[in-house]
């Protein structure tokens, strides 16, 4: 007999703060051309919609939720 693991949604939330001793990075600002700008952690996807394309980033510094 298998048994799987259930979790209700309503008890699924994003994760907002830092455990205690994790790293933490400092976040930095690059600017160009006078404008601020932040860095770019990783690439995590890429799709073309209606011939443009689009990127899915993960800011270096940011949690999952500042994905965009």
């Amino acid at each position: 007999m298998r048994i799987h693991l259930v979790v209700n949604v309503s008890q699924v939330v994003w994760y907002q703060e830092q455990v205690e001793e994790q790293k933490v990075e400092e976040l930095k600002t690059v600017e160009i051309n006078g404008v601020e700008e932040w860095e770019v952690g990783k690439i995590l996807n890429k799709r073309k919609v209606r011939e443009v394309v689009k990127y899915l980033v993960r800011w270096k510094g940011f949690i999952v939720k500042y994905n965009t």
